[in-house]
């Protein structure tokens, strides 16, 4: 066994494929520590700067003391603890659903989401550039799955009006942020499709909650008030990027939460939430809903960045949000430029298949409440007479 994982490994090394696990010697913050060496950190997902923020530790800290740190088994078994109750209430209220439900992971969330929902006699339609866990979500239901190319509605409703007649039950399926790229769902046209093809949507909000509308809840929250039905949509978010905490959660109807308490293996067969965790994600939404200034903060930085990379000469594609990608192309070219940035205090990641198509790999910018545009313009100097190259190669 261990001579074919030897030759795979040396393959990835050849390919730049290769991957390690960085030993991070700090909190998560805008600043971490790594290999002795204090970094500007632009990997992190915690898009508002909640991670290692004071008030969800006090949370989780009054929860620990009261309640301890493990959930002891599923919440079907031993029962939800308070701070998991009290989460799930808070949850939905804020998204204006009926009820919400926590999950170990965003990506158990949407196995199990995907799964409860969709079996053989059903057609599934998903995004190409879906996220592991919606992919595999689909691949578990065992329905057809048929794929419509990237944000492309005229795709879409061809393979609804060819593929979709005879199943059982339609699900259309689609992050509403897509995380390597940053940009959005055409969340009105799916949902125009998805009336008109008497479609379940299920929309992934993990990488725009807390961070885009109004509201903070996401890219529906981009739509007007009243046009969109729980009847219609599903929402799957997570709590463990903008929102600094883990787990992941589904909002809609009480019917289909109570459907996913009965029928969604994830669920049933998993340990609940840690009640320390469920309070400091509690405390999060507060903190959301209360400073609104986080959210824009981080957007207009992100536009700031795209604006200077561009004027570089760099390809960021069509991201509008806190992601913000520059494309590389080569694999190995990325992993070659991410290093350099590290040398320069710069914590960036290299994005490369299969995370992302081959050929596309990139830099992967995550812009944060905790970031200065000091911090963006020292991203922007250190990649000054580097980036026209790349992009040309990224365009060839």
């Amino acid at each position: 066994m261990s001579a074919w994982m030897d030759d795979d490994l040396e393959e990835r090394r050849r390919r730049g494929l290769y991957r390690v696990r960085r030993r991070l010697q700090s909190a998560q913050g805008s600043r971490v520590r790594l290999r002795g060496r204090e970094l500007i950190n632009f990997s992190s997902n915690s898009y508002l700067a909640l991670a290692a923020d004071p008030r969800l530790a006090r949370a989780a800290a009054r929860a620990a003391r009261r309640y301890g740190c493990g959930a002891g088994a599923s919440a079907l078994v031993s029962g939800c603890t308070p701070p998991l109750r009290s989460l799930e209430r808070t949850l939905a209220g804020w998204e204006g659903a009926e009820a919400a439900l926590v999950f170990s992971s965003g990506y158990a969330a949407n196995l199990a989401l995907i799964s409860s929902l969709a079996g053989r006699p059903d057609a599934v339609f998903s995004d190409a550039l879906n996220h592991a866990s919606l992919i595999d979500g689909c691949r578990l239901s065992r329905a057809a799955v048929h794929i419509y190319r990237h944000n492309n509605l005229d795709h879409l409703a061809a393979l609804l009006r060819t593929q979709g007649r005879q199943a059982r039950r339609r699900l259309i399926v689609s992050d509403s942020v897509f995380s390597m790229d940053g940009d959005l769902v055409p969340l009105a046209g799916l949902m125009d499709l998805a009336e008109r093809f008497d479609c379940l949507l299920l929309l992934d909000e993990a990488h725009a909650t807390g961070v885009l509308g109004e509201q903070g809840r996401g890219v529906t929250d981009l739509l007007p008030a009243g046009s969109w039905s729980w009847e219609r949509v599903v929402k799957v978010a997570t709590l463990s990027k903008a929102l600094g905490a883990q787990g992941g959660f589904v909002c809609g109807s009480r019917r289909l939460i109570t459907w996913l308490v009965n029928q969604a293996r994830p669920y049933i067969f998993s340990t609940a939430l840690s009640p320390l965790i469920a309070a400091a994600a509690r405390r999060a939404v507060e903190v959301v809903r209360q400073e609104p200034e986080r959210r824009r903060h981080v957007l207009a930085l992100a536009e700031r960045l795209r604006r200077e990379l561009r004027e570089l000469g760099g390809v960021v594609g069509d991201s509008c949000c806190q992601i913000v990608p520059l494309i590389v192309g080569d694999a190995r070219e990325a992993v070659r430029l991410s290093r350099c940035l590290e040398e320069q205090g710069l914590l960036v990641p290299a994005i490369r298949p299969p995370s992302v198509p081959d050929g596309t790999a990139r830099l992967r910018i995550s812009v944060t409440a905790g970031h200065t545009e000091g911090d963006v313009m020292q991203v922007v100097e250190a990649l000054r007479g580097r980036v026209p190259t790349l992009s040309k190669a990224a365009l060839s």
